[in-house]
């Protein structure tokens, strides 16, 4: 039995994911971490409010991404394996992980867990360098406290690296309206409080487009991914992964 613990314990994401842990049969809930809800309980394990009261072999990390650094450098002080669904995670904080994380356990940050997702970010990726402009638009919750979302800077990663660009030229008459651009691809982000997670990769050639789109109507879409990458992480060398693709 593997034993993994959820930081982040009574957020939208990590509900799911407990419940998937504890109707599993090849793993077991043996912690949980979120000060602002310590001493009560979910899943009937009381949740901590000290990082060195838990105690894992893998932990999931869905905490804020305001906390996140100093969680996973308690974990890997701890000598846990991470596996990270905190959003946010633009190139320069990845960066910023792999110093902090170093190569000892190993650590896989996962933009999305949605099987649906990892695979539009794929095909996005493939496609990419047969058009000639690309661009990201995100739709999450107006509750989502980042913008872009992760999930968009992964895809806006993998296409920049496959030779996707977006068109450049417009002059923006408002700072903003051409999005943000993240390794040349441009991402629109949307705040909408009647969705949960909605992304749309757009690709075009004179005459054509292509349009590759992921919808999450639930937060149970994220649970068999989260629970695949507890499962599989371990198996991952020491040092910072990025993508569920990772372990597919």
């Amino acid at each position: 039995m593997i034993r993994v613990a959820v930081s982040g314990a009574g957020g939208n994401l990590a509900g799911p994911i407990i419940e998937g842990i504890v109707a599993s049969d090849d793993l077991t809930l043996s912690g949980l971490f979120n000060p602002k809800r310590a001493g009560s309980e979910m899943a009937g394990v009381a949740i901590a409010g000290e990082q060195a009261d838990v105690d894992a072999d893998v932990m999931i990390e869905t905490a804020h991404p305001d906390v996140v650094f100093d969680n996973l450098a308690s974990w890997r002080d701890l000598g846990m394996a991470a596996v990270v669904g905190t959003s946010g995670f633009t190139p320069e904080r990845l960066d910023h992980l792999r110093e902090l994380w170093g190569t000892g356990a190993p650590c896989l940050v996962v933009p999305n867990f949605a099987i649906g997702a990892v695979l539009m970010m794929r095909f996005a990726a493939e496609a990419a360098s047969h058009f000639e402009a690309v661009e990201v638009i995100e739709r999450h919750h107006s509750s989502k406290p980042d913008a872009p979302s992760g999930t968009a800077l992964a895809s806006a990663m993998g296409i920049g690296a496959a030779g996707g660009t977006s068109a450049e030229g417009s002059e923006e008459l408002v700072t903003g309206a051409r999005g943000a651009s993240v390794e040349g691809v441009r991402i629109h982000s949307l705040r909408l409080p009647g969705v949960l997670s909605q992304q749309e990769v757009a690709l075009s050639n004179a005459g054509e487009v292509l349009s590759i789109e992921h919808l999450s109507t639930s937060y149970q879409s994220f649970a068999a991914g989260a629970l695949l990458a507890a499962r599989k992480v371990q198996s991952l060398p020491g040092g910072v992964h990025l993508g569920l693709d990772t372990i597919l």
